[in-house]
């Protein structure tokens, strides 16, 4: 199975051989195009509005789920969580197994799988199976996410690579708003099995286009090891970990599945953490951590998404349950979040430069908690209110562009130029990983509070509309302590660029 004398695993040796023969070569005619670039980088744009719409749409449809399976809402909640655990537990796992057995053949399956899974969601019976396949729909999409950004980059070119990350941006925002917008209209007006079949025809397209446009692998990688004891021990961590965050209403603080799972994510990080700095390829390169910067960057970065998903989370029910807002009124209402982030941010990295980073940052989390508190005094359930709530959620997207760009550029950058491939793994798991914390840890004290103000439990059908924004404003609590932590983070951070020396 393993090679002592090389150090390479067999079994990925020859799966490296195998995938790199049967990668298809583009279109002749389309190679021979001017624009044949831009074509590669329009085709990993398709993958980054699929993902991001398919992340975004669910959250307004949560409520919906808790009333057609009628199930807890601790339940009804990993519905996100399993696409997003499942998303950022194997991405790093497959970003290694693309370099070195190619990217091509991963990113069509990832396209063809995104479809399947999305048709079958479509299809499921019962809650249980519907968030089986999720964590499937999550699988398929970790191959997109973990090779769309490498082949964009290698097809840019130094010359046009800031421009085209800045497309593939822009398509993340646009996949992030159209969610809350898309997912109302079909909710209003279809069901909720087409939150998924409406990925169907995306999933198709994405590996039809990116068989004819993407280029083979010609730059794999000489060293074939492969960290297959890392993978084992991060992906139950993980679960662990946000077990015990999501079900530790609905288990019980001092149950026996609370305690175990608490045992288990420690155990299980700790070995995790032991193993990465003693193996001689790992799976994730810990040793970024040492650096100020990039540790303050990422952990950030972690909390910032989960202040966006987190908001999703809560707001879906206060406007659907406590507002009685249709569907699509809500779904219009959420929006105003990520367009306000995408408006914003373009002009982010403008201010960064003029202001300094650690001004525009922490400006940023500033605008966020007064954008919070402004929410939690309009969350009342009367109509006047709802203009109020609107001009806060918008504040709120605000401050998350004024952030997220600067921050995910600055930690990028303290990260040597040697490591800049594990750093941009790094920086996506932990976006991955924060959206899940942020939709974990508002479920649980969503939760907490509903029980405690209306004795409903870990449901929020049958609590008052007044008991429920109330602990929904108890739950954007949640949200001002992780722009805390982004704030603290963001002012102990180092210089950059001298940190990045240093490390390197």
């Amino acid at each position: 199975m393993f090679d002592q004398t090389t150090g390479r695993s067999w079994p990925i040796r020859a799966l490296s051989t195998l995938l790199g023969g049967l990668e298809p070569a583009p279109a002749g005619f389309i190679v021979r195009q001017p624009f044949y670039p831009w074509l590669i980088v329009a085709t990993t744009c398709i993958g980054a509005v699929l993902g991001q719409l398919d992340a975004s749409i669910v959250q307004l449809a949560l409520p919906t789920f808790e009333r057609e399976f009628m199930a807890r809402l601790s339940a009804v909640t990993w519905v996100a969580l399993g696409y997003q655990l499942a998303f950022a537990a194997i991405l790093p796992v497959y970003a290694r197994l693309a370099e070195v057995a190619g990217r091509k053949l991963m990113y069509l399956a990832g396209f063809a799988l995104f479809a399947l899974a999305s048709a079958l969601c479509g299809l499921a019976a019962n809650l249980t199976v519907l968030i089986a396949l999720r964590v499937l729909l999550g699988l398929s999409g970790a191959m997109l996410g973990a090779n769309s950004v490498v082949i964009l980059v290698k097809a840019a070119g130094p010359a046009r690579r800031g421009r085209a990350m800045g497309i593939f941006a822009a398509a993340q925002a646009i996949g992030i708003s159209l969610g809350p917008v898309t997912g109302g209209f079909v909710l209003a007006e279809l069901g909720w099995r087409w939150l998924f079949w409406i990925n169907v025809p995306l999933g198709i397209a994405g590996a039809v286009i990116g068989w004819l446009v993407v280029p083979r692998t010609t730059d794999l990688s000489s060293d074939r090891r492969f960290d297959g004891l890392g993978a084992l021990l991060l992906v139950p961590a993980l679960t662990a970990l946000l077990l015990l965050i999501s079900k530790s209403f609905a288990w019980g603080p001092t149950s026996a599945a609370i305690l175990g799972s608490a045992i288990a994510a420690i155990a299980l990080l700790a070995a995790f953490i032991r193993h990465e700095r003693r193996t001689a390829a790992p799976l994730l390169d810990l040793d970024l951590f040492r650096i100020p910067a990039f540790a303050g960057g990422v952990i950030a970065i972690a909390v910032s998404y989960g202040m966006l998903f987190g908001m999703f989370f809560l707001m879906s029910f206060a406007l659907v349950r406590g507002f009685h807002d249709s569907p699509m009124a809500a779904g219009l209402r959420l929006a105003i979040v990520p367009v306000a982030l995408g408006i914003v941010a373009p002009f982010s990295g403008a201010l960064h430069e003029r202001l300094g980073a650690r001004t525009v940052l922490v400006s940023g989390m500033l605008v966020c908690l007064a954008a919070l508190v402004v929410l939690s005094v309009t969350l009342t359930g009367t109509p006047p209110s709802l203009l109020g709530v609107m001009a806060a959620l918008g504040v709120y997207g605000a401050g998350l562009g004024i952030f997220i760009a600067p921050n995910n550029s600055l930690t990028l950058r303290a990260a040597p130029a040697s490591h800049s491939g594990q750093a941009g793994g790094l920086l996506n798991l932990m976006r991955i990983f924060g959206t899940s914390l942020g939709v974990a840890c508002a479920s649980a004290v969503l939760s907490w509070r509903l029980d405690a103000l209306a004795g409903t439990g870990d449901n929020t059908m049958g609590a008052p509309d007044q008991a429920l924004l109330q602990a929904v404003g108890n739950g954007l609590l949640v949200l001002i302590a992780f722009a805390a932590v982004a704030t603290v983070a963001s002012l102990l951070r180092g210089p950059p660029r001298a940190a990045a020396v240093q490390a390197a």
